[in-house]
């Protein structure tokens, strides 16, 4: 993992806007969340089953992420690696799924995969967040 140095952390604003905002760039609002935090993702990078990607976290300060009119603040963004296996699943519940289809996705091989030329990305994923940023005019609240 990397973590960036960004103008965008303890931003704050209203949920909706933001997420208006990060889907027009390509970056979507990850569905794992709680109701009290969450993060918003974009893939930098897919090659085979590796794939780097810049998740920007965020904590609710007020409201539900489950309303659009909750308010937010961001955290620190990071570059994340994941590596997963793109063969066939022959586990125990490889049955199971197949039949049921209960489990659709494996778990990745490695959630926090070694990142090769760390700069490269760290400077990716600050244009992609500047990027983003700039879009919003100011009309977040620090």
């Amino acid at each position: 993992m990397i973590k960036l140095q960004s103008s965008i952390e303890g931003k704050k604003g209203n949920f909706g806007f933001v997420r208006e905002m990060f889907n027009s760039y390509g970056c979507s609002f990850c569905s794992n969340f709680e109701y009290d935090q969450g993060k918003f993702d974009t893939i930098l990078w897919r090659e085979g089953g590796e794939t780097i990607y810049l998740r920007i976290p965020f904590n609710v300060l007020d409201g539900a992420l489950d309303y659009a009119n909750a308010y937010i603040e961001f955290g620190t963004p990071y570059v994340i690696k994941h590596v997963v296996n793109i063969g066939l699943d022959y586990d125990e519940n490889s049955l199971m799924t197949a039949t049921t289809g209960l489990t659709q996705f494996q778990e990745p091989l490695d959630t926090d995969g070694y990142i090769r030329d760390k700069s490269n990305w760290k400077k990716a994923g600050e244009e992609k967040i500047e990027q983003v940023l700039n879009s919003m005019n100011g009309l977040l609240s620090s």
